[in-house]
């Protein structure tokens, strides 16, 4: 409703932006950095962070970013199931007809995967997201699939994407060989308190505003209630506009944020 109000051209806060919207945050940067890296080594690399740091769009930033004749990317959300279940979907990313058994499939990827190596002379990205859900098993099993010739020749890069608890698992006495293997590790915080109000003017500007909407003390106020979180920032903004709209305000208030944040109470 706050589109005509605000003579928006879109909703400023939805979460479908494209890869070249995104607003560059100091955290942003430095995790497709890291990132960057961890294709270059062609290793095995962790990225965690809390719901809505927006973990996701930094890997799709990266990713679209690479040469699609040397580098081909794989993204599997895996939740549940076993590790058969696990190269099955696997499976299903690189084109591959479905096996039953857990032995044939896991040669299956091999084979592609060397394949896109030797022949077609691009480096297999296997990003797996949601992997604090996996079972020890299929977390053991991801690991195997990049080794190579003795670890002389890495043919694939693998990227595990989940929550904070994936870190403390993975420093478990039961993962010590996949630790041992990350090359790369990095926790992805959320916008800096400084960053919140030009995050909140680059979102408004893709919407068509110019006009800063959001007083400081309705900014504080956002920081403290998101701790920085993306995800988190556009749901409370979109309710705090919603609610300044019904004011007929034409900026959003503490008062206005804090409407916001009774409605988003469960």
């Amino acid at each position: 409703m706050y589109l005509r109000h605000f003579a928006f051209t879109r909703f400023p806060f939805e979460n479908t932006l494209q890869t070249d919207e995104l607003y560059a945050s100091s955290a942003r940067r430095e995790a497709e950095a890291r990132l960057k890296h961890l294709i270059e080594l062609r290793g095995i690399g962790l990225m965690t962070g809390e719901v809505g740091s927006g973990k996701t769009a930094v890997c799709r930033h990266v990713t679209a970013g690479l040469h699609p004749g040397l580098y081909r990317v794989y993204y599997v959300s895996l939740s549940t199931g076993n590790v058969l279940d696990m190269y099955k979907s696997v499976a299903w990313e690189l084109g591959l007809p479905t096996e039953r058994s857990r032995a044939t499939a896991y040669r299956a990827i091999r084979n592609e995967i060397t394949r896109l190596a030797q022949e077609a002379k691009q480096l297999p990205v296997l990003i797996v997201d949601e992997a604090q859900h996996l079972r020890n098993d299929v977390l053991e099993d991801l690991r195997l699939l990049t080794n190579y010739a003795m670890d002389a020749d890495n043919r694939l890069c693998l990227l595990l994407v989940g929550l904070t608890e994936l870190r403390r698992r993975l420093a478990m006495a039961v993962h010590e060989s996949l630790n041992q293997r990350l090359v790369v590790r990095h926790h992805l915080p959320g916008l800096a308190r400084d960053e919140l109000e030009t995050y909140l003017a680059h979102r408004l500007r893709l919407a068509g505003a110019e006009a800063p909407l959001f007083t400081p003390p309705a900014i504080e106020a956002l920081f403290q209630a998101s701790r920085g979180l993306p995800r988190k920032v556009n749901r409370i903004a979109h309710y705090a506009l919603t609610a300044a709209a019904l004011d007929s305000a034409h900026q959003v208030s503490e008062n206005h944020l804090q409407t916001a944040l009774d409605e988003l109470q469960p």
